[in-house]
């Protein structure tokens, strides 16, 4: 395994980490819509591509609150690895989950969490510690306490051979052809959906430009102007 090997469906994991309303009161670091926006992304794209997802849960009756309903909905069978750490490395569950999908090759764990000076950074750092695994931290799918506190953790992890990315990186390097066919409608979808001016451009080329259908399903009228 090489980080020169690009992330495919094959030799990729997902973790979620702590995506629970508590922790996300306290993000400062990315606005809090957009960070739900683009876990949820980062998620769907995991569903596309088959991607074995780990969902962890800290202290969920006592402090954080449920997970994401989003996030949930994207996986609604998976189970839920709760732990009282903060660090997701110190609980068996976590560590056998991720040793299972390593076992069939899938050394590149992508990770998402909160906060990312807490939670992400002691996962990190550990986890490279004691395995072969590499960890690749979605920035923009994470979130910490000041902006200030996000950067210079996702400075510490890099400086230890952790590789800083975005979801919609992640989703485009999982598809990497567009000549691949059999995921290509499903991240169009996403893409509308959930990569802001990226998505608006492609609905407007869709509908515009190769007058396609509009992908809403509005029946009302148009009404043609009237002048008062």
């Amino acid at each position: 395994m090489s980080k020169l090997d690009v992330l495919t469906p094959q030799n990729s994991q997902l973790i979620f980490i702590d995506h629970q309303p508590q922790m996300a009161f306290g993000v400062q670091s990315i606005d809090r819509q957009t960070l739900k926006n683009n876990t949820v992304g980062l998620a769907k794209a995991a569903r596309i591509f088959d991607i074995p997802t780990i969902i962890t849960t800290v202290e969920t009756d006592g402090f954080s609150g449920h997970t994401y309903p989003e996030l949930l909905d994207v996986f609604p069978d998976a189970p839920l690895l709760e732990r009282t750490s903060m660090n997701s490395w110190d609980d068996r569950k976590v560590r056998d989950a991720l040793a299972k999908n390593a076992a069939e090759g899938r050394k590149k764990v992508v990770v998402a969490g909160l906060w990312t000076e807490v939670c992400n950074t002691t996962f990190a750092l550990s986890c490279l510690a004691d395995t072969d695994y590499e960890i690749y931290m979605v920035a923009d799918a994470s979130g910490g306490t000041t902006l200030e506190a996000h950067n210079r953790a996702m400075d510490r992890m890099v400086q230890v051979g952790v590789v800083p990315m975005t979801w919609q990186q992640v989703l485009l390097e999982w598809q990497r052809d567009w000549a691949r066919k059999e995921t290509y409608n499903a991240v169009v979808s996403l893409v509308m959906e959930h990569s802001g001016a990226y998505g608006m451009g492609i609905d407007y080329a869709v509908t515009m430009v190769h007058k396609g259908q509009q992908r809403t399903r509005h029946t009302g009228e148009r009404l043609d102007p009237v002048s008062a």
